[in-house]
């Protein structure tokens, strides 16, 4: 194999590496994204049962019956 033929496969690796590296920092990014999404969604949700939890203790005890029933 001569230095140029060695040269050639070099940079021929090298190009193959940096497309796989473009590549793998997209999936990165778009996973990284997806999980925002998904705690944001898991933040909402958690305080959507909050309020839920909340709402239902105040109407429970407004329904309530007085003692003297």
């Amino acid at each position: 194999m001569t230095t140029e033929e060695r040269l050639v496969d070099i940079e021929i690796r090298l190009a193959r590496q940096d497309d796989m590296v473009d590549a793998l920092n997209q999936m990165v990014y778009q996973q990284q994204k997806k999980i925002d999404d998904l705690e944001a969604l898991c933040s909402a949700l958690a305080r959507r049962i909050k309020e839920m939890r909340d709402a239902a203790i105040e109407r429970g005890a407004a329904d309530e019956r007085p003692p003297h029933y």
